[in-house]
């Protein structure tokens, strides 16, 4: 799933979540299957599902909260939130700033799509979500990077001609693919780690609790099946 890379170095100072209060998940509701916004205006997808039954099985009253993409590390630093549930894969940059629980699904393989599926992409413009690790690869490659700031506006950049392909997360791709002529790519890269929920440092018993709620998903195989009905990553 996609990576944020992080380039601050001091977020803020963190309090600890009080186990007797509701706890907020913080989302980016943006990125389908995983986790959108839908006609009722609430949060849904792959991530709403999971994390409502995680929070019944750690016996936690649980709300949902909003936010972009860009911020979600440092406002959950900040407690704006409690947790991160937002298709955020588990890396050592992030992990130094906050903690993780157990990987909920494996790693998601990052696709390209693009109008033409003869395009070059080593001489292409390549656009990507900004912050994410599809972003930092196609630096890597020494490729042309047009970033934006939700996967939305990757997609439309490549529908109006302002990039040649786009790289993601190949289930969020596949929600597009075949709508005004965009065409997925056969190359893709194995550039994600699994993802899993962020939580503050500060909250270990937090961690706990859910750690424990995601492995008895995985024991019962209901997490599989929950992977199988998003079509979010391959399962367990």
């Amino acid at each position: 799933m996609k990576k944020l890379i992080l380039t601050t170095t001091a977020l803020a100072m963190t309090a600890s979540f009080a186990m007797a209060d509701t706890v907020r998940m913080g989302t980016e509701g943006a990125y389908a299957p995983w986790n959108f916004v839908n006609d009722a205006g609430e949060i849904d997808g792959f991530e709403r599902e999971l994390g409502d039954e995680l929070c019944k099985r750690a016996e936690l009253e649980c709300t949902w909260v909003k936010n972009e993409w860009d911020s979600i590390i440092p406002n959950l630093v900040s407690s704006n939130y409690d947790t991160i549930i937002a298709g955020m894969s588990i890396t050592p940059e992030r992990d130094e700033v906050i903690d993780f629980t157990q990987a909920y699904t494996p790693a998601d393989p990052s696709a390209y799509a693009a109008m033409s599926a003869d395009v070059n992409l080593e001489g292409g413009v390549i656009a990507a979500q900004a912050t994410t690790i599809q972003a930092g690869f196609v630096a890597a490659q020494g490729w042309t990077l047009v970033e934006f700031a939700t996967p939305e506006e990757t997609v439309a950049a490549v529908k109006n001609g302002e990039a040649d392909a786009v790289l993601a997360d190949k289930s969020f791709l596949d929600t597009m693919v075949g709508q005004d002529g965009l065409v997925m790519l056969e190359r893709m890269e194995a550039i994600g780690g699994g993802v899993g929920m962020g939580l503050r440092e500060s909250d270990p018993e937090l961690r706990a609790k859910f750690d424990a709620a995601i492995q008895s998903m995985k024991d019962d195989g209901s997490l599989n099946t929950l992977i199988a009905k998003w079509e979010v990553s391959t399962q367990w």
